[in-house]
């Protein structure tokens, strides 16, 4: 089995509406996850504008492979080409013992990830203190925890 990092670099616009940009690859020998994922979005361990947190994981059987989702907020690169996100639905499995879900698409993890910040926003005084650095940001993610499926792009 092998392992593969995807980062998903986020922002919001001025409405509040999330897109995202994706990019996946193999951690090198000997580096970490964490590494991966500030490599691929060009991000420093010190900086202090950017948040890169971890945010799930999944089995892709049909590759042999699991992809660690880490997300990126705000995206480093605001003018590179995004994926709008006009459904911000999070996939759930279908009963508490199994919670892979049957099928997941790219904006649900993008969803996902949202709302795991959201989370970090009022939990995490250093996520916290990062994100209000943006106030689109910061205004995007105000809503209450687990109320994500609520809002629309």
């Amino acid at each position: 089995m092998t392992v593969s990092v995807e980062v998903l670099m986020l922002l919001a616009d001025q409405q509040g509406t999330w897109s995202y940009r994706r990019a996946a690859a193999t951690p090198l020998p000997g580096e970490a996850p964490d590494e991966t994922a500030r490599r691929i979005s060009g991000i420093q361990a010190d900086d202090p504008a950017h948040v890169v947190h971890s945010t799930s994981w999944r089995h892709l059987p049909e590759l042999d492979q699991i992809v660690l989702t880490y997300a990126v907020c705000p995206d480093p690169e605001p003018e590179s080409a995004r994926t709008p996100l006009n459904d911000l639905t999070i996939a759930r499995g279908s009963a508490p013992a199994a919670p892979s879900p049957d099928q997941i698409e790219n904006a649900n993890v993008a969803a996902h990830a949202i709302q795991h910040l959201a989370f970090l926003r009022t939990t995490d005084p250093v996520v916290e203190r990062t994100l209000e650095q943006w106030p689109t940001i910061a205004m995007a993610l105000a809503f209450p925890a687990g109320e994500l499926d609520n809002v629309r792009a």
